[in-house]
């Protein structure tokens, strides 16, 4: 289905409240000054993360400005209003990761930020009842651990039991390792080099980090070094028995990674996904009000209530760089404006390859960068909807009553672990997943602003379709094609689904790369795998922030610690940027 100017039209007398809605879409993109010629410090992208490099900047004193290329800002963070009077989150769709420390340095609640909790987290329905008396029908789990333990109790008297464990166990791992995530990695060419004694007294505070960050229990040490190498299904078939809970709790270990379950290495995937916290609670996730796109506004807000100023429409052509140091940037428009330092929020293969004059890197670092892997299995497809799914396995009480697994993530073809292998299978063969993996959110469950009356978005995230199609590419046909196999399995779980769609958005790998800039469409900026991470996120010798080009940075995702809408790179980027810019 495609939006055609007739069903525009008719969106707009089902819905009189549209062109408000529509006007509150456009602040979105209100943030500006007079675009001047001089800088301390230009950012190359508005998404979160540079626009919290922006905000730290600016709050120390230089003078910054942010240049995002589309008519938005927020990169993957962002609310848009694709079809007339619904409101999505169209890449990322759920908060958690976005570190404490940086919502309470920026005010972000201050500035703008609401979150609706969530609870219960996940849902899983089953097409078949299932379980210990054939009766069991879906999986519904959340913060209420009495709850949990009678929803597991229903395939497993010992899974029930076992969770509880398991959970205590990922909650010290992460406790353990949380100081990695706010800290700079440790930069492996001044410490094994000859670099000079104070470089690599430089590296103190991060090693006592890593140092920290090994678990104290023997028993995490072994748990630890696990989720670090094996596949997902060694480590959750080793605690449970019972495969709609080990399915449920693997879709997280392969999310936004071209992976299965049975990967080696998986398990660091899924313990990225549980180090988050919102209101003092550790690994809550929620819905932002307004959608995503309200996170990047807060942060803008605070970096140009500070004196920032950020410009949309105004993509970046090259980095200037003279005698080897960043000297600012050069517009596709022609435009020059100079600066003291030039913060990428780009990826490195936009960053290091395509903004910067070519040879600009020395050739074994250049080598480096082109063999960082930006592989994706994500489709995302965004839908409005004329009401609720009503799920076979848990039939709406009545019309237009949420219930509680509204608001969790809803797990679809995910009764069993080989369902979501399968799928990977097919990527790997060079087709879309007949049977995908996906993952539904409802955010309008809980915030009302984001549909009309009555209406919902629904937000699909998808799994697994390749960049390239072994047989032709992605175009409408296709794309239309793999949304109506998601479609028939989503109506196979709630029947009346297909006939409640008003209007959809489907962004393959290729259309998320165009259209948010994300390199291959991977949403971490790099593909979170054991040989991308801290000391070799994006590669080891770019791996604190900075370039062999003085002057030059990266603070998007590509930058520890790594995907997500955390924050961190950003934070981190401008901490070492002010360093050298005393």
């Amino acid at each position: 289905m495609t939006l055609s100017l007739n069903m525009i039209v008719n969106f707009r007398k089902l819905f009189p409240s549209f062109r408000k809605i529509s006007e509150c879409s456009r602040t979105f993109s209100n943030v500006k000054n007079d675009l001047k010629t001089e800088y301390d410090a230009v950012i190359v992208g508005a998404g979160h993360n540079g626009l919290v490099t922006a905000a730290y900047l600016q709050k120390s004193g230089k003078n910054v400005c942010v240049l995002e290329r589309r008519h938005v800002i927020g990169g993957a963070a962002v609310t848009e209003e694709i079809v007339p009077g619904f409101k999505f989150s169209r890449a990322s769709y759920v908060l958690s990761l976005l570190r404490p420390q940086i919502i309470s340095d920026l005010e972000l609640k201050k500035y703008g930020l609401k979150v609706y909790l969530r609870d219960p987290n996940s849902y899983t329905p089953l097409i078949k009842p299932g379980g210990l008396n054939g009766q069991a029908k879906s999986l519904l789990l959340g913060r209420d651990t009495e709850e949990n333990v009678r929803q597991i109790a229903q395939f497993s008297k010992k899974d029930a039991e076992m969770f509880v464990q398991y959970e205590h166990m990922l909650e010290r791992i992460v406790a353990a390792i949380e100081p990695l995530l706010d800290s700079n990695p440790v930069y492996l060419p001044h410490v094994l080099s000859s670099a000079t004694f104070k470089e690599k007294l430089s590296q103190l505070p991060s090693l006592k980090s890593l140092i920290q960050s090994v678990p104290s229990e023997e028993n995490d040490v072994a748990a630890f070094t696990e989720l670090m190498t094996a596949p997902t299904t060694k480590i959750l078939d080793k605690w449970f028995e019972s495969e709609p809970l080990k399915a449920t709790l693997a879709t997280d270990s392969v999310i936004g990674a071209m992976i299965s379950p049975k990967t080696p290495g998986s398990g660091y995937v899924l313990l990225h996904h549980v180090m988050g916290e919102l209101e003092g609670i550790k690994g809550a996730w929620g819905y932002v009000e307004g959608g995503m796109g309200s996170v990047s506004q807060a942060i803008a807000n605070c970096a140009t209530d500070h004196g920032a100023s950020v410009f949309t429409n105004k993509p970046v052509s090259s980095i200037i760089v003279e005698n080897n140091e960043a000297r600012g940037v050069m517009l596709e428009d022609g435009t020059e404006i100079k600066a003291k330092a030039v913060l990428s929020n780009a990826t490195p293969k936009v960053t290091f390859l395509d903004l910067l004059p070519q040879g600009s890197l020395p050739q074994d670092i250049e080598l480096d960068v082109r063999s960082i892997s930006y592989e994706s299995p994500v489709t995302k497809i965004n839908v409005a909807v004329k009401e609720l799914p009503n799920f076979l396995a848990d039939p709406n009480r009545q019309k237009g009553e949420v219930m509680p697994h509204h608001r969790a993530t809803i797990h679809l073809n995910c009764e069993h672990s080989d369902l979501i292998h399968d799928a990977y299978l097919d990527a790997q063969r060079g087709t879309f997943s007949k049977s995908p993996m996906i993952e539904m959110v409802i955010p309008s469950s809980l915030d009302p602003t984001l549909a009309p009356p009555g209406s919902h978005v629904c937000l699909l995230f998808t799994q697994y379709t390749p960049y390239d199609l072994r047989d032709g590419q992605w175009d409408d046909a296709t794309r239309n094609l793999y949304a109506d196999t998601v479609f028939d399995i989503i109506e196979s779980y709630a029947p009346g689904f297909k006939d409640s769609v008003v209007g959809r958005d489907i962004l393959t790998p290729p259309d998320i790369e165009k259209i948010f800039g994300l390199t291959g469409g991977n949403i971490f900026h790099g593909s979170m795998s054991l040989d991308q991470l801290y000391t070799s996120r994006p590669i080891t010798k770019l791996s604190n922030y900075k370039c062999p080009i003085k002057g030059l940075y990266l603070c998007g995702s590509g930058a520890h610690p790594g995907g997500g809408v955390m924050g961190v790179p950003g934070r981190q980027a401008a901490l070492v940027a002010l360093k050298d810019l005393k």
